[in-house]
């Protein structure tokens, strides 16, 4: 089994990269093979809303990491997003780039477990995090908890590390998933998945 990680931050080894690496030691140590995909400092294209993916099932845009975390998240049994706060809300970025992915792959990220992280010197954390598991809702995704909402806090790694109790958020979330993935392992064969009903899409104009 294999956890897809996405660094949202554009530092690479910086505070989310330091919450991130937490969880997926924790996941290490439970025998569930990692990744991290940092996103870079580069622009990151919004989506556009040229409906090419509908398609294709990539972006149109192939100038960036996007189209390549749709393949690996695919292929991965679980997912696990991190980013920075900025005023209040994920930075730009990271944001950008999850409206692509999930747009054009959505439909492949079913049921695979799913958590969010955040990272923050002071505030906004809360609703950074709840933007981030909209994420994971609209597309049939168990999000994975822990025994807090998942934040550190601090401005630099060495800040970060000095947080104990959210290092320990991180590796509880990473313990957690690893035992909803051998949970859903075992199921796969005895439990099918919920039937899905067409989809019913209602506007509010007359």
């Amino acid at each position: 089994m294999n956890v897809l990680l996405i660094n949202g931050s554009p530092h690479k080894q910086g505070c989310t990269y330091t919450a991130l690496s937490e969880v997926a030691g924790q996941l290490e140590k439970q025998g569930i093979n990692t990744q991290i995909i940092h996103i870079g400092n580069k622009g990151i294209r919004g989506c556009i809303a040229c409906l090419k993916c509908k398609e294709t099932g990539y972006c149109t845009f192939s100038d960036d990491p996007v189209n390549e975390c749709i393949d690996l998240l695919k292929q991965a049994d679980g997912f696990v997003v991190g980013s920075p706060v900025y005023y209040a809300s994920p930075n730009g970025s990271i944001l950008a780039f999850l409206d692509r992915m999930f747009y054009a792959g959505g439909a492949k990220f079913a049921y695979k477990p799913a958590a969010a992280i955040v990272s923050c010197r002071r505030g906004g954390a809360g609703t950074s995090f709840d933007v981030l598991n909209k994420y994971f809702t609209i597309s049939r995704m168990p999000i994975v908890s822990s025994q807090y909402w998942n934040a550190v806090h601090g401005n630099s790694p060495d800040e970060v590390k000095q947080d104990l109790e959210g290092l320990q958020i991180m590796r509880t979330l990473g313990a957690n998933m690893a035992w909803l993935l051998r949970c859903l392992d075992v199921a796969k064969d005895l439990v099918p998945y919920p039937e899905k009903e067409p989809p019913q899409r209602t506007n509010f104009i007359r």
